[in-house]
């Protein structure tokens, strides 16, 4: 009788959300025909609006012209959309000769160079940029930007000004009650790589479902709400996809991560909501089982209850905006980069220029319009998290989930005030 007394009295705590994908899902996939170019017009049309309106605050009495209007030794405002020429950035030549060479190639981590410069372009022309206010380092292309300056005797346009969009404004954070729950982050599982270790997921599922631990332990895994699986979830083996036809035993092995995650998601989905749609696309692989048990949680939840999260995340590789930037531009550290976006108010500026996407054509779905409360990508080298507070008083909690295949570690979020902890699972003796 003691046994289902204490049995009873731990209860999973709930907390109903809604799924914001709609921004970023397909409805129509059609590639033939559509232009990149389309997407770079529309994410100049929104920012250069949104710049307009907060020139007259930032320099009220200089006025605002195109490229093309630029005069010669006349201080101006222009508005445009920033290419960062390097002369290290990988071409499809140099990916065909590394795909020919007998003798593999190293792979650049930072293709920066001290010769790369920026280039600003609107509809009417583009004109190179030089000066010690803009630095080529912090910069990439695709960022939509104003600048101060003048046109030198040269042609070029010496910078003495930036203003970047910032953050946009917050919606208050809807609290509304002071237990703690908590949502568990994890991302780099890599279900079916040689360096996958099961036991350690099984170990981080035992621990959500409350089958780890005793009776406070149990307590501690009754709170948690939400799991949130950021990409990276399996790895298929190169040397089957370079196949055109594939052999029984090769699509037996294809399926075989898939079907081992299929499995552990859903003892999850039987004892807690698991997130298990992407904001890019929907994950149309996985089998019956924990599909169903999906469709279930899905039905459940209705409202947004505790706090709106940006979730930043890839089909294939989540957290691959921020590792995009470090490779053509520098920063101290993740943190730094993850925060420039939120100040550029776009989550991916290198789409597709060096990063790819679907080729929208009546918008850019990675405008951040709204500031988040929290802010983490996946797949990270390790945990990194701080605050970042706006201008206007808006408050950010952003995190790196370190890749969970090699780290054993998950991240902790409690949704009452958006503090941050890690949970690590090891298999050694």
């Amino acid at each position: 009788m003691e046994i289902d007394a204490a049995a009873s009295a731990l209860r999973r705590k709930q907390s109903a959300y809604l799924s914001l994908d709609e921004t970023f899902e397909i409805q129509k996939e059609m590639y033939r025909g559509q232009q990149y170019s389309q997407i770079y017009f529309a994410r100049l049309h929104m920012m250069r609006t949104l710049l307009y309106s907060l020139v007259p605050n930032w320099k009220p009495h200089v006025p605002v012209c195109t490229v093309l209007g630029l005069e010669g030794g006349k201080e101006c405002i222009i508005v445009g959309t920033l290419y960062k020429h390097m002369k290290l950035k990988p071409t499809i030549l140099d990916e065909y000769s590394k795909e020919r060479s007998a003798v593999p190639l190293v792979r650049r981590h930072n293709f920066m160079d001290p010769l790369d410069h920026l280039v600003l372009e609107d509809e009417s022309g583009r004109v190179k940029l030089g000066g010690s206010s803009l630095s080529p380092t912090s910069y990439v292309t695709g960022v939509v930007a104003a600048l101060h300056g003048r046109e030198t005797d040269a042609g070029d346009f010496l910078v003495q000004d930036v203003l970047e969009a910032g953050l946009p404004s917050q919606l208050e954070f809807p609290l509304k009650s002071r237990e703690d729950k908590y949502v568990v982050l994890v991302s780099g599982l890599s279900i079916g790589s040689s360096t996958c270790n099961p036991l350690q997921f099984q170990l981080l599922v035992d621990h959500i479902t409350g089958h780890l631990g005793d009776e406070q332990e149990q307590g501690i895994a009754a709170e948690i709400v939400h799991v949130v699986i950021a990409g990276n979830s399996v790895e298929i083996p190169r040397g089957i996809l370079n196949r055109q036809n594939l052999a029984s035993k090769d699509l037996s092995r294809l399926s075989e991560p898939i079907k081992e995650l299929d499995i552990l998601l859903t003892q999850g989905c039987l004892w807690i909501s698991c997130q298990g749609r992407m904001t890019q696309q929907t994950l149309p692989c996985l089998s019956s089982l924990s599909t169903d048990a999906f469709s279930l949680v899905h039905q459940l939840t209705t409202h947004l209850d505790l706090v709106q999260i940006l979730i930043v995340l890839s089909l294939t590789i989540l957290g691959q905006n921020i590792d995009d930037l470090e490779k053509y531009s520098e920063a101290k550290n993740k943190l730094e980069f993850m925060e420039r976006t939120l100040r550029w108010r776009h989550l991916a500026p290198t789409a597709p220029n060096t990063l790819g996407c679907y080729p929208f054509t009546d918008r850019d779905p990675f405008l951040i319009e709204s500031c988040p409360h929290v802010y983490f990508v996946g797949n990270q080298d390790k945990y990194e998290t701080q605050t970042l507070e706006g201008s206007e008083g808006q408050l950010v909690r952003l995190i790196c989930i370190p890749n969970f295949c090699e780290t054993g570690t998950a991240v902790v979020l409690n949704l009452r005030n958006l503090e941050c902890h890690t949970l690590t699972f090891g298999t050694s003796v």
